[in-house]
């Protein structure tokens, strides 16, 4: 990854953070994690009840890292009393996400306009 500060781009919608990671992200290494985690966790934490969406439009797979990653987020968001939601995820990723399992955990939508709709953005 070049620059890690372009891993992830944050937008707000409303009271809705989107994240949407860079092309590269399946390129995360381990040691960054905790870099990662305090970018994306950072706005999560200010909000009483955060919601969440994962665009992932612009990533065609991932691997457990990143998978950590969502898996920390959620932890976060669900003590919080709120929802954490993908979207956008290309064919490999649904297919990871369903083998496992995780696709049980998070709702995942084929384009942000429905992510935003769900999390009622």
């Amino acid at each position: 990854m070049s620059d890690f500060n372009d891993t992830f781009e944050l937008k707000w919608h409303g009271n809705t953070v989107i994240i949407t990671p860079a092309s590269d992200i399946e390129d995360l290494k381990w040691d960054l994690i905790e870099q990662a985690a305090e970018i994306v966790m950072s706005p999560m934490r200010e909000q009483e009840v955060p919601m969440v969406i994962f665009d992932l439009s612009e990533v065609s797979y991932f691997g457990s890292v990143f998978l950590a990653l969502l898996l920390r987020c959620h932890k976060l968001v669900k003590t919080r009393g709120g929802e954490l939601v993908l979207c956008g995820a290309s064919d490999l990723a649904v297919e990871l996400l369903r083998i496992t399992a995780l696709d049980t955990l998070w709702a995942i939508y084929d384009s942000r306009e429905e992510a935003l709709e769900a999390v009622g953005a």
